[in-house]
């Protein structure tokens, strides 16, 4: 039977390969829910380990690969649970500020840290298939295109993922790296990470020469106040125990220096961590947007839009998750978060349908202060590829764990 000290060796063993697939992926990344050479990657990885691998229907809008581990374990005509381990493979429209050998030069990086995600999930799948005899069930290996804002994990399971075994999963985990004690482990029950909305609104009104506001409606000065009253209103109408963050990120109106435009639009990212939170900001924000349009007697155009529900963990797969990772790891290696994070995550959408957990691991290297560190998402963010090994080994840990023989 597998044991922490035989599973940490044998991920020990294969660190350098993760790396080397991770510096990889890191130096030619791709955006969106296409990527085909990323795909191309994953799949020449996986060979060789006996996998049931699947890239989708002929149609699929993703570049998504669904590799199946048949268990060894299972008695003939017995039930075979399932278990989901996910790996997103997308990066960001980001120029790459680092000096590093492997960097990207092609416009794109990978500043949230799919790469080491994929890499690890290739670990797992590698040690599982080494110890696939120990597997009561089966283990479904989800890597993600269009995590990014592109809900690849939703196309993914609208397109069978989750039956890719013939069963539903019992439980599904995915590891994020993120900024903080290298190797350290952390998550909590419950809402884990915010959901994300867009809100989008046009004030319209009727144009004209700007040296005459008097005779046109002006829709600029309708918005900017609108702007104002959004922020104000969310610290007003919102419980602050149900946190809402909105943040208006885009103004446009007109081209023309001399001309009042005939209409003005933002654009805001609003993060949530309750269905009640989203459904009352459909109506308040519709509410000052129109108000405020009527006051100067324009009117306004509101769409609020769901992008990714609220991440929220299984309470007992949370606290299944860093059981194993402190069993295999060691006491401290796994510890709970105090408060969720306002960023978004579609494995939302699987963890809608699956009870499981959605775990963070800080991936500082050293010299990095992980308090100051460049945080994901920009140019200049840093993250060691030395947490590969402890990655790929606590995943597998958490199949192992629910399909034990």
């Amino acid at each position: 039977m597998t044991t922490p000290t035989t599973l940490l060796a044998d991920a020990a063993r294969l660190q350098p390969d993760l790396v080397s697939l991770r510096r990889t992926l890191h130096a030619a990344p791709e955006v969106g829910l296409q990527l085909p050479r990323t795909q191309a990657t994953v799949l020449e990885a996986l060979a060789g380990l006996g996998l049931e691998v699947s890239t989708g229907p002929a149609d699929s809008a993703t570049t998504g690969v669904v590799a199946v581990l048949r268990g060894g374990a299972v008695p003939p005509g017995g039930e075979r649970p399932a278990v989901l381990l996910r790996g997103d493979m997308d990066a960001l429209p980001v120029v790459e500020a680092n000096d590093l050998p492997y960097a990207s030069t092609n416009g794109a990086m990978h500043a949230c840290g799919h790469d080491l995600h994929v890499a690890g999930l290739v670990g797992a799948a590698r040690l599982l298939a080494e110890h696939r005899e120990e597997l009561a069930g089966d283990v479904v290996l989800m890597f993600q295109p269009g995590e990014e804002g592109f809900g690849g994990a939703k196309i993914m399971v609208d397109e069978g993922v989750l039956g890719a075994s013939g069963a539903h999963p019992v439980a599904a985990y995915g590891v994020h790296v993120a900024p903080g004690p290298r190797g350290v482990f952390s998550t909590r029950p419950g809402p884990l990470m915010a959901g994300s909305n867009q809100l989008h609104i046009t004030v319209h009104g009727a144009g004209g020469h700007g040296s005459r506001p008097y005779v046109a409606l002006d829709p600029v000065p309708a918005l900017a106040e609108v702007v104002t009253a959004l922020h104000t209103m969310v610290t007003r109408r919102f419980d602050v125990h149900d946190p809402v963050v909105l943040s208006v990120t885009q103004l446009s109106a007109g081209e023309a220096l001399n001309v009042i435009p005939p209409s003005a639009t933002l654009g805001a990212t609003v993060r949530t961590l309750s269905a009640a939170s989203v459904e009352r900001l459909r109506v308040e924000t519709a509410r000052v947007a129109q108000g405020i349009a009527s006051a100067h007697g324009c009117t306004a155009e509101v769409s609020f839009d769901v992008q990714y529900p609220v991440t929220v963990n299984d309470a007992g797969a949370a606290a299944t998750a860093l059981d194993v990772v402190n069993g295999l790891l060691g006491e401290g290696r796994g510890t709970v978060m105090t408060d969720p994070l306002m960023g978004s995550e579609d494995f939302s959408f699987v963890l809608e349908r699956v009870p499981g957990a959605f775990l963070f691991l800080g991936a500082s290297p050293d010299g990095v202060d992980p308090a100051t560190a460049a945080w994901n998402h920009s140019p200049l963010v840093l993250f060691d590829d030395a947490v590969l090994g402890d990655q790929a080994a606590a995943l597998a840990a958490m199949a192992l764990h629910h399909l034990a023989r």
